[in-house]
């Protein structure tokens, strides 16, 4: 049999559930990302929604590599550590810093909230945890059987702070092959984030194609769309929602927010309302607790970023900005902003509406004229978010904790801030790569997305194999 191989555990058919397997040899493999699924997406075995089982074998997979810690990359770790998995855990250093709260969270939702079981799932995770700078080479311990030999290299992704591609140098037998996973890339002047920079040689790119057919507008436009749809929804005055994942996006809006205040402080919003005095609510303590941690790892921000820090600014904990952290206070909010519909802007978890606090909200407000809703990301099939998107100018519903819901608010998307690189993105980072790849797999996307970027990739690169997984 020839290796290495690559097999895929997840994000095949969709784009959560991120998981792969490298195989160096029939004795050794590593995993890269270990993703929930989420809302209609499944494992290839095709069970529920929110299949969790790790279904592959464990007993060759000699350590963990994890691109970023976004819940659909990570969200399985707890079931890989409870199957038995007992290699390291390799990432970035700001992923080693954030990827225990990501996950302290998970487990209290989705295991339990017993204190004592929490810590020692935390204690175990940390203690698998391996930190690795960007650009430096980490051997990986592998069984001597085969004489196989692996190194792996972290380089910045440009999607969240942490977040990575990944290069493995496989050496098996006489050959020597650079396979490279993608993760989720970044696109173009990503607030606080440097931008990708292509691997300089690659055989093998496993790349995601999210926005594989489509572009998204530059950063300028989106910001001056942004605030022009405040602008628009206001006039409502009503409150507007933002679902916003907890860890990037969030940091990523408030950054942009403080930026269209700051710009505009002293000119009229609403009568009565200056952009100087428009509250910024952000009501999920994790989102809060991420914010916290961006700050302390400035050193990982951009020079833009740096250079307003610098100057005084606070791009992410500025004067109008209110955090809710406890229970009874988002219930509070909720209810408040329901009898009154202040105009304000609040930002709450989670991005596509399939959990957390923006649930309440919208079952509280959705129904509510003065409402808008901002979509700034990808929605899923399955989720809340895709249905509000789909069936809003439809006078439809959407279904939520088994209650249907009139969408009666008004309903606005921004992809342009998506975290993800659209069609040029991808495609540029596949042409920045010096030495191109012979063989390239399309995975992470829907169906049409993927086949585009594989037309775009095949004309880009005629001699190579560009293809499709299906599993």
């Amino acid at each position: 049999m020839h290796y290495p191989k690559i097999q895929h555990h997840g994000a095949v058919n969709g784009v959560t559930g991120s998981c792969h397997e490298l195989q160096v040899d029939a004795d050794n493999s590593v995993l890269i990302d270990c993703g929930l699924f989420q809302g209609a997406e499944n494992s290839g075995r095709g069970s529920s929604s929110d299949h969790s089982e790790i279904e592959f074998p464990l007993q060759q997979i000699q350590a963990l590599l994890v691109t970023h810690c976004h819940i659909d990359h990570v969200g399985r770790i707890p079931y890989l550590l409870a199957a038995g998995f007992d290699g390291p855990i390799y990432c970035s250093e700001p992923t080693a810093v954030l990827l225990p709260l990501v996950l302290e969270d998970a487990v209290k939702i989705g295991f339990s909230r017993n204190k004592r079981l929490v810590e020692k799932f935390l204690k175990l995770l940390t203690s698998r945890i391996v930190a690795i700078p960007y650009g430096q080479w980490q051997d990986i311990n592998l069984s001597e059987k085969n004489k196989s030999q692996l190194k792996i290299e972290f380089n910045p992704a440009g999607h969240i702070l942490g977040s990575a591609y990944i290069v493995c140098e496989v050496k098996h037998k006489a050959e020597m092959q650079k396979i490279t996973f993608s993760g989720d890339l970044g696109g173009s002047h990503t607030p606080l984030l440097p931008e990708p920079k292509s691997p300089e040689q690659t055989d093998v790119l496993v790349i995601e194609s999210t926005y594989g057919d489509k572009n998204h507008v530059g950063r300028k436009e989106r910001k001056t769309e942004l605030k022009n749809l405040i602008i628009r929804c206001l006039q409502n005055k009503g409150t507007i929602l933002i679902p916003a994942f907890s860890i990037g996006r969030t940091q990523e809006l408030l950054y942009e927010l403080e930026e269209i205040i700051h710009q505009n402080k002293n000119d009229e919003l609403l009568k009565d309302l200056l952009w100087d005095e428009l509250e910024i609510i952000v009501d999920s303590p994790l989102a809060s607790r991420f914010t916290k941690v961006y700050k302390t790892l400035q050193p990982f921000w951009d020079k833009e970023a740096t250079v307003k820090t610098k100057s005084g600014r606070h791009p992410l904990s500025f004067e109008q900005l209110t955090t809710i952290n406890g229970h009874e206070e988002h219930l509070a909010t909720v209810e408040y902003l329901k009898k009154t519909g202040r105009p304000c802007v609040v930002l709450a978890a989670s991005g596509m509406c399939a959990g957390g606090r923006v649930v309440n909200y919208l079952k509280a407000m959705i129904e509510d004229k003065r409402t808008d809703i901002l979509f700034v990301g990808y929605q899923a099939r399955g989720t809340p978010g895709r249905a509000i998107l789909h069936y809003a100018d439809k006078n439809g519903y959407v279904e939520m904790d088994r209650k249907r819901y009139t969408i009666n608010a008004g309903v606005y998307s921004l992809q342009g801030y998506s975290a993800h690189a659209d069609q040029s993105a991808l495609i540029n980072f596949v042409q920045g790569i010096k030495h191109k790849p012979k063989e390239i797999r399309i995975i992470h996307g829907d169906n049409e997305a993927k086949q585009v970027l594989q037309k775009k990739l095949k004309g880009l690169l005629p001699e190579a194999n560009v293809w499709i997984p299906d599993s």
